[in-house]
C-alpha cells in the first residue's frame, strides 16, 4: 500500500474555547462550521474513553483541506496534555486512507507505536500514531465518513 502519509485530508487545532474560535475564524470568513459527532464505535481503543468521548471538535472544509477545531475536557488526555504545556496549536495532521488497517499496519512496519485508534459502524475508522517527538505533531490516519 505504500506509506500512509500521502494524502493530507485536515489540520487539528487544540483550542481553549471552542465558540470563541469559531467566532474569530468566522469573523475572517472562514467557515461554516460544523458539530462533530462521534458515531457508534465498534472498536475504541484511546488512552482515556471519558476523555474522548467528551472532546467537543468543530470542523470546516477549505477548498483544499479541512480545519478541525478541538476543545478537550479536563479529564486526562494527549489533547489536555498539550493544550496544558503547550497552550493552543496545531495538534495533529490527519491523512486520509482507502484501507485503514493496511493504513496502520504500514504505519507499525515504520516502527511507528499507535497512541489511539477506532472503528466505527458506518465503516470509517483513525489511528494516531506516536510521532510527536519526531515530527514535531502527531500524525493520524483516517478513513472517510459523509460528514468528515
Amino acid at each position: 500500500m505504500g506509506h500512509p502519509f500521502n494524502r493530507l485530508h485536515h489540520v487539528c487545532i487544540v483550542v481553549n474555547d471552542l465558540e470563541s474560535t469559531v467566532a474569530y475564524y468566522e469573523s475572517l470568513g472562514i467557515g461554516p462550521w460544523h458539530d462533530y459527532q462521534h458515531g457508534t464505535y465498534l472498536e475504541l481503543e484511546p488512552p482515556n474513553k471519558e476523555a474522548l468521548l467528551a472532546t467537543r471538535y468543530k470542523w470546516c472544509d477549505l477548498e483544499n483541506v479541512q480545519l478541525q477545531l478541538c476543545q478537550p475536557p479536563h479529564l486526562d488526555s494527549p489533547q489536555r496534555h498539550f493544550l496544558d504545556e503547550h497552550g493552543e496549536g496545531v495538534y495533529h495532521l490527519g491523512f486520509e486512507v482507502p484501507d485503514a488497517d493496511a493504513a496502520e499496519r504500514a504505519g507499525r512496519d515504520l516502527g511507528l507505536s499507535v497512541t489511539a485508534r477506532a472503528r466505527r459502524a458506518d465503516g470509517s475508522s483513525w489511528c494516531y500514531f506516536d510521532t510527536r517527538s519526531g515530527a514535531g505533531v502527531t500524525l493520524e490516519i483516517r478513513t472517510p465518513r459523509d460528514e468528515l
